[in-house]
């Protein structure tokens, strides 16, 4: 039982850390075609520079590369078209009145196989300026040298 909840993440984003506040996540289906599912597991899925829109009451993944699948021939699809996430109506309804009236952006943070299936989670984000990624940054590194220093100490100590 519990090796049907496992999750198999096959690619990150890591750029939308650095890049964008994140507000609030979600897990969403996508509908793909056979030969792109053996790409995704094979790991050839780039998340960097796509975003999610609504058009026409629908949820579109825009901008993520899914490399053709090398014994797919005729069956493989555009690496760069639009797939379809899959949501409920109320949550695209929602996200999409939250875009237009706060200004915010909706980014894929990483794609994963959970019981069988491709899943997307993408998250409501706000950009960060400049300033805020040297602050995340210099937090970041204190934040390693008091580990650095606590270990030396532990190490010193025994």
């Amino acid at each position: 039982m519990a090796d049907r909840e496992s999750i198999k993440v096959v690619a990150d984003n890591r750029k939308a850390f650095h890049d964008y506040h994140i507000i609030e996540r979600f897990e969403t289906g996508i509908v793909l075609t056979g030969t792109e599912v053996k790409s995704i597991r094979a790991g050839k899925i780039n998340l960097k520079d796509s975003y999610a829109s609504v058009q026409n009451g629908e949820m579109w993944l825009i901008g993520t590369h899914v490399s053709p699948y090398e014994q797919g021939n005729r069956s493989n699809k555009d690496p760069l078209r639009h797939r379809k996430l899959l949501l409920h109506k109320n949550e695209i309804l929602r996200l999409f009145l939250q875009v237009k009236q706060e200004g915010l952006t909706i980014v894929p943070l990483k794609c994963y196989f959970k019981r069988g299936r491709v899943k997307i989670e993408i998250a409501l984000v706000k950009g960060k300026h400049t300033y805020d990624k040297r602050e995340a940054l210099s937090k970041r590194e204190s934040q390693r040298d008091i580990e650095r220093v606590m270990k030396n100490r532990a190490k010193d100590a025994q």
